[in-house]
C-alpha cells in the first residue's frame, strides 16, 4: 500500500521525510510528513493538516471505520418479537477509547419484552461499560413477579443453574468486562431479596419498574465504590477499568427504550435522545421526539435544580450552562462527586492520592461551591406511547448525533433509507419552477438513490450523512473521509463518539 502511495507521491513531487503507521483492529493509518502541499487525484483519501510543515493522514480503507461496528438484527415475526421487526446499530468513536456504548436484548422471563439503550460516558469509559451491562438486569428484576424471584434465590442457595434472564443481541466487538462480575451480582441479588422482603405481589409497571431499576443501580454503584473503598489499601486498590471505584468516579447518561406488546416505554437520563418516525397519510415523515433533554437548555429541567438548593446559591448552581460550572448533563449515574457529601469527597481527595493519580483530570478536586449535595440525579424521565400503524422505526442515538444533525433530517433520511426510493413519484413542475429550483430537485432525488444503494444498515447510513451529506441528499465521498482521517486528538475537536441504533417497528 506504501509502495503505491509513495510512486503517487513522487509524481506530484511531494518529498516524503517522515513516515509512520498505526495499527487499530483493521484499520491501518499512515502519519506522513511532507514538504508541500499538492492537489491530490480523486479517490485517494489524504488529508492535510497546517505548518509550514504539512501533517497528512493516509486511510487505507475508509468504509472499515464507519462499517467496522454495524451490527444488525432481525427479530422472528410473531407475538415473541412484541412490534418489533429487527434494529440496525453502529458506534462510531471519537475518544481514545470511546466513551460511548449500546445495548440490546429480549427479555425471556415474565412478561417479556425487548429492550435497548445508548449510554453516553464522560471521564472516562467505565461508568457506562457497567451501566449498559448491567441496567438490564436491574429492569428485569424490578419487573419479575415474586414467584420467579423465589425460584431464582433457591437456585443460588441450592447452587443450581440460574435461568437465564435476558438473550443478548451484542455485536462482536462490543466491549464487555470479565472481572467485577461477582460484584455486580451480589448487588443484582440483594435487590431482588429485597423485593421479596417488601412481600409485595402488586404487579409492577413498566414506568415505575424503569424508574427503580435506574435509581437502585445508581444506588449500588456509590455503594459498591464506598466498600471498595474502606476495604481497600492504597497499594491493593485494582485500577481496571470496572473497578468500583472508576466506575462511581465517571459518570453516564443513558437512553433505555422497552418495547412490548405494542407499547414503548422510554426512560431517559441526560442528553440522550429517542425520536419515532412516523409516516403520514401522504408519504411525508414526521419526528416525534419521546424525551427531554436534562440540561441547561430545558427550562423546566433549569427550574428543577434551581428549585432544589436554597436561593442562596441560585448563582452558582449553575454557571456557563454546566451543573456547578462543571458538568453538561443535569441527570446521570454514577459521578459521585456531585451526589457524595463534602466530608466523604475530602477524606478521598485527602487520604487517597493513588486513587486521584488513576483517574480522569477532571474529578480530582472538589467542585466549586459545593454546598448543599447531592446536585446530579439518576431519576429517569418516562414516556409512555402506543404504536400506531403509521410508527416505522425508532431512532436512540447519543448526543453526537443530535449536535450534528436535526431529527427531522434523522427521521427523512431513514425513511427514504427505509422505503428505498423503490416509487417515486413523479416531478410535476408548477407554473413558476424554474430550471434552477428542478435541477436541484434532480440532483436531490438522484443523490438519495445512490446512497440508500450505497448502505444495507440504516445506522450506518446516518452515519454517513452526518458526516459527509452534499446537501442534495447524498454523500460527498473525499468530505466523508476527511471526517474519518481525522486521528484521535483532532477528531474530538470536530465531533463526539455517536452511537445509533435504529429499531424498525412492524406495521401494526
Amino acid at each position: 500500500m506504501m509502495c503505491c502511495l509513495n510512486q503517487l507521491l513522487c509524481k506530484l513531487n511531494i518529498y516524503i521525510f517522515k513516515e509512520t503507521k498505526y495499527q487499530c483492529g483493521e484499520i491501518e493509518w499512515y502519519h506522513i510528513c511532507v514538504a508541500v502541499t499538492a492537489a491530490i487525484t480523486p479517490g485517494v483519501q489524504i488529508v492535510f493538516f497546517g505548518g509550514s510543515t504539512r501533517s497528512m493522514y493516509f486511510l487505507t480503507n475508509p468504509n472499515v471505520s464507519e462499517k467496522a461496528n454495524e451490527h444488525s438484527h432481525t427479530l422472528p415475526r410473531g407475538p415473541a418479537s412484541h412490534g418489533v421487526l429487527g434494529f440496525h446499530s453502529n458506534t462510531l468513536p471519537s475518544n481514545h477509547p470511546s466513551e460511548d456504548r449500546r445495548s440490546s436484548a429480549t427479555c425471556l422471563l415474565g412478561r417479556g419484552g425487548v429492550l435497548f439503550g445508548v449510554f453516553d460516558g464522560h471521564a472516562g469509559p467505565s461508568c457506562a461499560q457497567a451501566i449498559s451491562q448491567r441496567l438490564f438486569y436491574y429492569f428485569t428484576v424490578a419487573m419479575l413477579p415474586l414467584r420467579t424471584l423465589q425460584e431464582l434465590d433457591r437456585a443460588v442457595e441450592e447452587d443450581r443453574a440460574v435461568p437465564p434472564l435476558l438473550e443478548w443481541h451484542k455485536h462482536p466487538q462490543d466491549h464487555s468486562s470479565p472481572d467485577g462480575g461477582a460484584i455486580s451480582f451480589h448487588s443484582l441479588r440483594n435487590y431482588w431479596q429485597e423485593r421479596l422482603d417488601e412481600d409485595d405481589e402488586e404487579d409492577n409497571e413498566v414506568t415505575s419498574s424503569l424508574m427503580d431499576a435506574f435509581r437502585r443501580l445508581d444506588y449500588d454503584v456509590s455503594v459498591e465504590a464506598q466498600v471498595h473503598l474502606s476495604l481497600s489499601s492504597p497499594r491493593s486498590v485494582c485500577f481496571s477499568l470496572s473497578s468500583p471505584l472508576r466506575v462511581a468516579l465517571s459518570g453516564s447518561t443513558a437512553c433505555v427504550v422497552h418495547v412490548s406488546n405494542g407499547v414503548l416505554h422510554v426512560a431517559n437520563l441526560g442528553d440522550s435522545r429517542a425520536v419515532l418516525g412516523v409516516q403520514e397519510e401522504d408519504g411525508r415523515w414526521l419526528a416525534l421526539s419521546l424525551t427531554n433533554d436534562h440540561n441547561a437548555q430545558n427550562p423546566e429541567e433549569l427550574q428543577r435544580i434551581l428549585g432544589e438548593h436554597p436561593a442562596s446559591e441560585r448563582k452558582t448552581v449553575v454557571r456557563h450552562d454546566r451543573l456547578l460550572g462543571l458538568l453538561l448533563p443535569f441527570r446521570a449515574f454514577g459521578d459521585v462527586r456531585f451526589k457524595w457529601s463534602p466530608e466523604m469527597l475530602s477524606r478521598l481527595y485527602d487520604t487517597r492520592p493513588d486513587v486521584l493519580s488513576a483517574i480522569s483530570e477532571s474529578v480530582r478536586t472538589l467542585p466549586p461551591h459545593y454546598l448543599t449535595p447531592p446536585y446530579l440525579s439518576a431519576q429517569p424521565e418516562v414516556t409512555r406511547h402506543l404504536m400506531k400503524p403509521a410508527d416505522k422505526f425508532l431512532v436512540l442515538a447519543t448526543d453526537g448525533l443530535w449536535e450534528l444533525m436535526h431529527r427531522q433530517t434523522v427521521v427523512q433520511l431513514i425513511g427514504d433509507h427505509v422505503a428505498g426510493l423503490q416509487q417515486q413519484r413523479p416531478i410535476v413542475p408548477s407554473a413558476d419552477t424554474t430550471l434552477g429550483s428542478l435541477q436541484r430537485l434532480l440532483l436531490e432525488r438522484r443523490g438519495r438513490v445512490q446512497s440508500v444503494l450505497e448502505d444495507q444498515n440504516a445506522a450506518t447510513h446516518l452515519l454517513r450523512h452526518t458526516l459527509g451529506d452534499d446537501g442534495y441528499g447524498s454523500v460527498d465521498q473525499n468530505r466523508l473521509a476527511r471526517m474519518l482521517s481525522l486521528p484521535a486528538d483532532l477528531a474530538r475537536r470536530y465531533r463526539d463518539d455517536i452511537t445509533i441504533t435504529v429499531v424498525h417497528l412492524n406495521d401494526l
